[in-house]
C-alpha cells in the first residue's frame, strides 16, 4: 500500500473510533469513586486522551522532506536505470547536502503550491533533477532557473524576460508556471503522470509520437516501453530513484539535512521600483541575501514597470514594510546629468547600467534625440557594481574568470560571427566556448559582445606570459614576428584595435612559446 494511502486510512480509522458510541461499562475511567461520569465529562476525558496522542499527518512533520515522502504516490519499479541513479545518489551524499542547502528557502513554498493543486508530491523533487535546486542555473540547452524553462515555453506561460528581469528565475512565478505546464501535460496524456513528466523534459510532441509508434506496433505504451531520447529515458527514473532515497533514508544509510516545515520567506509587493541595496537595507539583510532569494532581477534594481515583487525572510517583512512606508517613492537614486558632445541615449544608459527606455520615461522623451547641454534625470544605483554580487554582469564575469586552460584571450564579436565560427578559428569546441561564457551552444551573439577563449599548450610547447614594453618604431606585426605569435592574437590579448598606433612605453601582454624564441 502506498505511504499516502496508509496515513489517510489511519485518519479514517481514528475518526471511526472517536465517533463510536461510548460504552461506559468498558471504560475504567468512566467512574470516579464509583460515581458515573456525565456525558460532558466523558467527552472531556476523551478529548484529553486524544490531545496526548496527536494524529500524525504530513503537514505536522518537522521536516519538509518527511512531509513530501509521506505523500509520494508513484510506484518505484525494479528497473536498471532507476537502480543506477539510486546508487548514484547513495554514493554522493554531499550532492544531496548541497541540494538541501539551496532548497532551504524555497522547498516549503513549492510543497504548499503542489499540495494546494492536489498534484503528486514527486513534482516537488523535479527542481533537484532539473537544476540541483540552483535558481541561477543556466543549461547548455538555454534553459534557466529551478524549473529550467526555455525562453519560448516560459513566454507561453507568462514569464517575462528582459533587461531587468528573467521570470524563469523567479522562484514563485516559475513554480506556478511549471505547475500550469505540468497540469496541461497531465490532461494531454489522460492523467498519466509518467508521460506528463517525460513530456516536461522532451516536449509533448515527442512523447505522443512514441506512444503512437508503440500503438501501431502493438507494443505497451507505458513509459518504460517507449522509444524516447536517452536523456528523457533517464529523466523519470532519476526522479523515482531520488524519491525512493528521500523516502527511505535510514534504509539506504543517507542523511539529508532537514528543512523546517514552516514558511521562511514571504512574497511582498512594494509597488515601486527599488534599488536592491535600498530594499536590502529596508529589510535588514545583505544585498547578496536579497539577490539569492530573488534571482530573477538581472540588474541593480527591480524592473521599473514591474515585476517588483520580492521574496523576503519572513522575520524581516514587518521591518521592510515600515521602512518602505516611511520612504515611499525614494527607492531609486536619480542623478541630474548634462548631455555632452558625442552622447547618445544608448551610451548614457550603458554608462549608468540602465536602459534608454527608462531614461526616456524618466524625462518624458518620446524619441532618441538629445541635445548638448540638455539635462537628463537618470535613475542609477546607490552602491558600487561589486555590491550587487549576483547581478547578471557579475555572475558572467565570475564565469569568464574561471580558469579553463593555460591561457586566456578575449574576442570581441564582429558582424557575421557565430559561436561555431569563433570556435573553429581558435581550434576549440563551440560547446566549450559557450560554457566558458555562460551561454548555450544555440544562443545568438551581439556585435561588441566580449567572449573569453581558453587555450592549452600545444604539443611540446611551453607557454609563458610576457609583458613587452613598446619601443619607438614598434608595430603589432613586427612584435608578432619577433615573438612568433599572430598579430590577431596580440590584438585580442590586449583588447586593441588593429588600426590604432602603438605608443612608446605602452605595455603589451603576450603568451609566448619559449621553446621557439629567446625571451
Amino acid at each position: 500500500m502506498r505511504i499516502k494511502d496508509c496515513w489517510v486510512l489511519a485518519l479514517i480509522l481514528s475518526g471511526c473510533q472517536l465517533n463510536q458510541p461510548i460504552d461506559t461499562e468498558q471504560i475504567d475511567s468512566s467512574t470516579i469513586n464509583n460515581k458515573p461520569l456525565s456525558n460532558n465529562e466523558l467527552h472531556k476525558e476523551n478529548r484529553t486522551s486524544s490531545e496526548h496522542s496527536p494524529i500524525t499527518t504530513p503537514q505536522t512533520q518537522q521536516d519538509v522532506w518527511r512531509r513530501i515522502s509521506m505523500q509520494l504516490e508513484m510506484p518505484v519499479p525494479d528497473n536498471r536505470i532507476i537502480n543506477y541513479y539510486r546508487t548514484w545518489y547513495i554514493n554522493h551524499p554531499n550532492h544531496l547536502k548541497t541540494v538541501a542547502k539551496r532548497a532551504e528557502p524555497f522547498l516549503y513554498l513549492i510543497t504548499e503550491k503542489i499540495e494546494a493543486r492536489k498534484m503528486p508530491l514527486e513534482l516537488a523533487l523535479l527542481p533537484v533533477v532539473e537544476s540541483s535546486f540552483d535558481a541561477f542555473a543556466y543549461s547548455h540547452g538555454s534553459a534557466a532557473g529551478l524549473w529550467q524553462f526555455v525562453s519560448g515555453t516560459a513566454k507561453m506561460y507568462g514569464l517575462e524576460q528582459n533587461f531587468w528581469y528573467d521570470g524563469r528565475r523567479d522562484v514563485a512565478a516559475a513554480t506556478d508556471a511549471a505547475l500550469d505546464y505540468l497540469s496541461y501535460l497531465n490532461k494531454r496524456f489522460d492523467g498519466d503522470w509518467t508521460h506528463a513528466i517525460a513530456a516536461y523534459n522532451s516536449g509533448g510532441g515527442r512523447v505522443s509520437s512514441a506512444i503512437r509508434k508503440n500503438n501501431k506496433l502493438g507494443k505497451p505504451t507505458d513509459f518504460f516501453s517507449l522509444d524516447l531520447p536517452k536523456e528523457t529515458s533517464g529523466y523519470l527514473p532519476k526522479l523515482l530513484a531520488l524519491a525512493d532515497v528521500i523516502a527511505n533514508q535510514e534504509k539506504y544509510g543517507v542523511s539529508i539535512p532537514e528543512i523546517a516545515n514552516h514558511p521562511v520567506v514571504e512574497l511582498v509587493d512594494p509597488k515601486e521600483q527599488l534599488d536592491l541595496a535600498v530594499a536590502a537595507n529596508y529589510a535588514g539583510i545583505t544585498v547578496r541575501k536579497l539577490q539569492s532569494l530573488n534571482p530573477a532581477y538581472n540588474q541593480w534594481a527591480t524592473a521599473p514597470n514591474g515585476p517588483q515583487k520580492l521574496l523576503l525572510p519572513i522575520h524581516s517583512v514587518d521591518k521592510f514594510q515600515q521602512a518602505l512606508s516611511e520612504n515611499k517613492g525614494q527607492g531609486v537614486k536619480v542623478i541630474r546629468y548634462q548631455v555632452r558632445s558625442g552622447d547618445s541615449l544608448i551610451a548614457i544608459a550603458k554608462r549608468y547600467k540602465t536602459t534608454p527606455k527608462l531614461i526616456r520615461s524618466a524625462n518624458g522623451i518620446t524619441g532618441n534625440r538629445i541635445r548638448v547641454g540638455q539635462f537628463l534625470m537618470i535613475p542609477t544605483s546607490t552602491k558600487e557594481n561589486s555590491v550587487y554580487a549576483l547581478s547578471a554582469s557579475n555572475r558572467l564575469a565570475k564565469t569568464q574568470a574561471k580558469a579553463r586552460g593555460h591561457y586566456k584571450i578575449t574576442h570581441i564579436v564582429k558582424r557575421g560571427d557565430s559561436l561555431w565560427s569563433i570556435a573553429q578559428n581558435n581550434k576549440v569546441s563551440h560547446q566549450s566556448l559557450a560554457k566558458w561564457n555562460g551561454m548555450g551552444p544555440r544562443d545568438t551573439l551581439k556585435v561588441g559582445q566580449k567572449l573569453v577563449i581558453w587555450k592549452n599548450n600545444s604539443q611540446g610547447s611551453i607557454i609563458r606570459t610576457v609583458f613587452y614594453n613598446v619601443r619607438s618604431g614598434d608595430t603589432i606585426s613586427g612584435i608578432a614576428k619577433k615573438f612568433k605569435v599572430k598579430t590577431g592574437d596580440i590584438v585580442k590579448w590586449n583588447s586593441l584595435n588593429s588600426r590604432n598606433y602603438l605608443k612608446p612605453g605602452q605595455k603589451l601582454k603576450l603568451y609566448v612559446d619559449v621553446t621557439k624564441v629567446s625571451v
